[in-house]
């Protein structure tokens, strides 16, 4: 007779997403499975492969109210200042938060690796790693999910974060909007000959933009960076197939050498870039976060934090239907977290691709009415203040584990 293992929330994806949720969900006293393909030995894997995120200032508070902070702290770089250009003109455009900072980057492997390790070691989360999941059914009472080897998990609620490609969301029958950029994001790691002094770059080209974003120093002490460069899909594979040193010397020039010389250390990785949204977040007994409900383009660094949130406010939701007694899986409160997290989502969806589209029109008019926009709003203090609130995270309600504890 096959055994049925129930929990109160079956999470489908040990992404960084995935894993925060399980960590918060916790907290309040539900039990949490976790289902992936992907094996523990990848999980723990600390080894830099050239990937950083950049962490709003409410999404590191949240790691380090999930207990994370001391074991990351170390390996976090803050940013003090996002420093914006049009092209290599004069007319920048800065944001200082001043001490609060603007956030922090953090190469993806820690923070992976660092969650991982943590969910491991608490005793309410079951972790089923390595997984080949064979069949998925979700009824009124429960969401059922099967895997390969005949085992067969209940649970009251299921979450779809596997990404972009969710069989969750396509069981719970939710439609994806989707189009695609024509671009490509080429993602890797340089070391700098000069100090980027805690600044992220974002320099704009009618092709795309070049992010640069501070590391921490490397041993030898020399200041790294992590890249986003995007460009047009028909030049990706021209741009990932040169050297090391060609590449470098491509960077170096894009960016006008204010950093001095730039020097590949990681490999680098593209990916097509799309803006995705799912026409809903919920369905009776499902509930989706992260890439599995929303993917944007990065030009602004904001898909992770994006993900982030939701679990946040779905953690406060579960959170606060299990003090009353509710059922996880209860739809009227899992209809509370959509209200709460769509709009914000669909919001920072159309500023990413406005910005994009706006920044794309090439020629010099263009250029000029962007640049006197940059000034306008160099100027206006209220606008600088709303821009500055909105890349640290803390515009709108935030949910408990976005704020500093007490």
């Amino acid at each position: 007779m096959t055994q049925i293992h129930h929990s109160d929330i079956l999470i489908m994806g040990a992404g960084p997403v995935g894993l925060s949720l399980a960590l918060a969900a916790v907290r309040h006293g539900l039990s949490v499975r976790v289902i992936d393909r992907i094996t523990p030995q990848t999980l723990a894997d600390t080894a830099f492969d050239g990937r950083a995120s950049a962490l709003a200032s409410t999404s590191w508070q949240m790691l380090q109210n999930l207990g994370l902070g001391d074991r990351l702290w170390r390996d976090v770089c803050p940013i003090d200042r996002i420093a914006v250009s049009d092209g290599l003109r004069q007319g920048a455009l800065d944001f200082d938060a001043g001490v609060d900072g603007m956030g922090v980057m953090l190469p993806n492997s820690l923070l992976r690796a660092a969650l991982y390790e943590t969910a491991s070691a608490d005793g309410d989360i079951d972790l089923v790693m390595a997984a080949s999941v064979t069949d998925r059914t979700v009824d009124a009472h429960r969401a059922t999910v099967t895997l390969a080897d005949g085992r067969t998990f209940t649970a009251s609620l299921l979450v779809g974060a596997e990404g972009r490609v969710s069989p969750t969301r396509d069981l719970a029958g939710i439609t994806l909007s989707q189009w695609s950029y024509r671009q490509r994001g080429i993602v890797t790691a340089v070391t700098l000959e000069k100090s980027h002094q805690n600044t992220a770059f974002e320099i704009f080209y009618p092709d795309g933009p070049l992010a640069v974003l501070p590391l921490n120093d490397d041993d030898d002490g020399r200041p790294m960076a992590s890249i986003v460069w995007t460009v047009p899909e028909g030049k990706a594979d021209a741009w990932t197939s040169l050297s090391d040193r060609a590449f470098g010397a491509a960077l170096t020039r894009a960016s006008g050498g204010f950093l001095g010389e730039m020097t590949p250390i990681a490999p680098r990785s593209s990916w097509p870039l799309t803006l995705c949204q799912a026409s809903d977040m919920v369905a009776p007994r499902i509930s989706l976060i992260g890439d599995s409900a929303h993917i944007i383009h990065p030009i602004a660094g904001q898909g992770l934090n994006l993900g982030l949130r939701d679990v946040a406010a779905l953690a406060d939701v579960l959170g606060e239907g299990a003090r009353l007694g509710l059922d996880p899986g209860d739809l009227a409160q899992l209809q509370r977290y959509q209200s709460w997290r769509m709009l914000d989502n669909m919001m920072m969806a159309a500023a990413t691709d406005v910005l994009n589209r706006l920044y794309g029109l090439p020629g010099g008019t263009p250029s000029l009415v962007r640049r006197v926009g940059m000034q306008l709003v160099g100027r206006t203090g209220l606008i600088r203040r709303l821009i500055v609130d909105e890349a640290r995270g803390t515009s709108g309600d935030l949910p408990q584990l976005l704020m500093a504890s007490d």
